[in-house]
């Protein structure tokens, strides 16, 4: 299972190249994984990448909750793989993002790497900036949900 934590920043090359910040691709190469999936995604102006296994996964789950004979499920379907792309990193750890990419998120040389969970995400700095709440919305919310769904730990005074 992969656990992707971090939020590092990278630049391109001329040719749209980056590298794969060592502590992700560390976590991928003990894996054995050099094969991602990326694609825009679905809420946030970011691209996301994920271990091939982990979009397998994805996909698995999307299909058995689809009919490929309802027209609306078979174009939703269709729509969340038509954006995807099979990326492989190279011997130096690099990944080409190709250019459609980088013009749907007007994405230059600098590039955001976050950790989030099992996958990887890919964002500008401003969007980034943009997408993320304040600090007292998060932790009002955080509180909130945490509050609404107690597990285990301290008691729920």
């Amino acid at each position: 299972m992969f656990n992707f934590l971090g939020n590092i920043e990278a630049k391109m090359d001329a040719k749209a190249r980056i590298f794969v910040p060592a502590a992700f691709r560390k976590i991928l190469q003990s894996s054995s994984q050099s094969v991602l999936i990326l694609r825009k995604d679905i809420f946030q102006d970011c691209l996301v990448l994920y271990p091939v296994n982990v979009w397998e996964e994805e996909l698995t789950k999307l299909r058995t909750r689809l009919s490929r004979w309802d027209k609306a499920q078979q174009q939703v379907f269709r729509q969340f793989v038509v954006d995807a792309e099979r990326l492989e990193m190279d011997a130096n750890g690099r990944i080409l993002i190709p250019k459609r990419y980088l013009q749907m998120l007007k994405i230059s040389s600098e590039i955001i790497f976050l950790g989030v969970d099992n996958t990887i995400e890919l964002w500008t700095k401003e969007a980034l900036d943009k997408s993320l709440i304040s600090t007292e919305d998060f932790s009002n919310q955080i509180q909130e949900l945490m509050n609404n769904n107690p597990e285990q730990g301290f008691s729920n005074q």
